[in-house]
Parts: structure tokens; C-alpha cells; sequence
């Protein structure tokens, strides 16, 4: 997995570059992204090539969330496939992480 990160102003923008985020991903994900939820305030998931989320990637990204909280940060999510969006919603993350339809909106919410 190779994370790619990009910045809109002081907002990180990690693209996930999978199509799964699942148990045979999830550490290498929280192991690759650790670093940049240390060093960073304001992120924003991309997650618009993830077209499947089972609980290891759920509790990856809740494990995500907790950390930037902890360092004074805020992590919100973007790009969410329909079918992702169905398992968030299904799950009620919805109502734990702010999601966007694009990073635009989702850096612009920072402002």
C-alpha cells in the first residue's frame, strides 16, 4: 500500500490506494499512516478508491480519528463510494466523522 499525500493550504489530503480496507490491509495502513497523524493538525481521508470497508478497516480508521483527537487535530473523510457510504451509515460512523463529497469541500471545512 502506498500512501499518497497531497496538501490543500495546511490541510493533508492521504489518498487511500486501495479498493478493500480490510484485515489484510489494516496495519499496513495504520502502520504507513501513524507518522502523519502525529505531525499533522488538519487531514482529510480520500477515500474515493475504496470501494469496500469490513470492521478492521472501520476500527482502523476510528483507531485514526482517536490518535489526531488526541494530538489536537481533526481527521474528516471525502470521496466515499456509494457502497462505503451505505456501510458507514449502516454502522452510524456518519455520525462520528465528518464526510465530503470532494477534499475541496472537506479542506474548506477547516476554514
Amino acid at each position: 500500500m502506498e500512501l499518497t499525500v497531497d496538501s490543500i493550504g495546511n490541510v493533508t489530503v492521504i489518498q487511500l490506494p486501495v479498493e478493500n480496507l480490510d484485515a489484510g490491509n489494516t496495519k499496513e495502513f495504520k502502520r504507513q499512516v501513524s507518522p502523519l497523524l502525529e505531525a499533522k493538525a488538519k487531514l482529510v481521508f480520500d477515500m474515493a478508491k475504496v470501494k469496500f470497508v469490513d470492521s478492521s478497516g472501520l476500527g482502523a480508521l476510528l483507531s485514526c480519528l482517536r490518535q489526531v483527537n488526541a494530538e489536537g487535530g481533526d481527521l474528516k473523510i471525502c470521496g466515499l463510494t456509494k457502497q462505503v457510504r451505505v456501510i458507514f451509515e449502516l454502522v452510524r460512523m456518519h455520525r462520528i466523522f465528518e464526510m465530503f463529497n470532494t477534499r475541496e469541500e472537506a479542506a474548506k471545512a477547516y476554514d
